[in-house]
């Protein structure tokens, strides 16, 4: 079985929206698509589990977004503390292997949305002390940081935002996470962006849940450019395994797509730049690999479509752990 580090999903701001409207909640076991469970059938050793946060919908209740996060981020520990013989929390890659030869799992806490630190950088450092050893810049919205992608209607031209790129605190805050050792996401930024942040940085960037955009003209994913530049600086693309990533008209996440995303990454970036990124819990469309505990199914995809046993290894943990020993600290 090969082991399993996936760099994104959205279980925890579920549980959290479910626990505050006073619903049954479980880490362990649940109906979501991640769970402890699962991931143990699945092969897992760690989960980035994002501290995601919609910002437009706080907005509307008056919620202040660094408030809100750090409320997610306590929620957090107290999930993965209330399972301490099975999963336990991480900062650096030398813990997760000291708890995967424990027969433990691993969780590392992430912020998927720049625009929960408010632009202070006060607030980047309150979440690294709760242990946020990766974030990205934006979701969906611009904020004090940078800006998405715009959206673009069907049928009309995709053409990403190649103008407004990282704010000035956007540019103060990556070259901070850089130095202090988060892991810099690019997930959800858009190209502009990211040509400020391989300008400003010297060391890997990752795109924690992001796919090929000339595969899938979805803004969201990669130029053929910045995969390459990922690459280039030793860093991981997480394959994103949600349907509207994978193909233009699509219907189902099929296993097929995911992996000739891979091969289409490697080919321009090499083996080296591709990881897992779920997304699981962050979309509800069906997918062939409906939960944690599928993931062998990928891999013997890959192998079916001419994967070594050493090029999945790589795919499944061992091109993500590099990343984390080489910034993580």
């Amino acid at each position: 079985m090969y082991r399993v580090i996936d760099l994104h999903c959205d279980t925890i701001p579920n549980m959290y929206s479910d626990f505050r409207e006073g619903k049954e909640i479980s880490l362990l076991s649940n109906s979501g698509r991640i769970d402890l469970n699962r991931m143990r059938e699945g092969g897992y050793i760690c989960q980035c589990f994002s501290l995601f946060t919609h910002l437009g919908a706080l907005k509307k209740r008056g919620e202040s977004p660094f408030t809100h996060v750090l409320g997610l981020a306590d929620f957090w520990k107290t999930q993965i503390a209330e399972y301490p013989d099975i999963i336990g929390q991480v900062t650096t890659a030398e813990s997760m292997e000291e708890n995967a030869r424990m027969g433990k799992l691993s969780a590392m806490m992430t912020v998927e949305e720049g625009g929960v630190y408010e632009g202070k950088l006060e607030n980047l450092y309150a979440l690294y002390d709760k242990g946020v050893r990766m974030s990205t810049l934006t979701w969906n919205f611009a904020n004090e940081l940078g800006y998405p992608n715009p959206a673009i209607a069907p049928g009309s031209p995709r053409i990403p935002d190649m103008v407004n790129g990282l704010t000035d605190t956007g540019k103060s805050f990556v070259e901070e996470m850089e130095r202090i050792g988060i892991l810099i996401d690019v997930s959800h930024l858009n190209d502009a962006g990211i040509r400020d942040i391989f300008e400003l940085t010297h060391g890997p960037v990752i795109a924690s849940h992001s796919n090929a955009r000339a595969l899938c003209s979805h803004l969201r994913n990669l130029s053929d450019t910045n995969i390459r530049m990922i690459g280039e600086r030793g860093g991981v693309i997480g394959i994103n395994y949600f349907v509207g990533f994978l193909e233009d008209g699509g219907k189902i996440g099929r296993i097929e797509k995911m992996v000739e995303h891979m091969q289409y990454i490697k080919n321009l970036a090499g083996i080296d730049a591709i990881a897992l990124g779920s997304d699981f819990d962050g979309f509800g469309e069906p997918c062939e690999l409906s939960g944690a505990e599928k993931m062998q199914q990928l891999a013997a995809e890959m192998e079916r479509q001419g994967f070594s046993s050493s090029e999945i290894e790589r795919v499944f943990s061992l091109n993500a752990l590099r990343v984390f020993r080489s910034v993580l600290s």
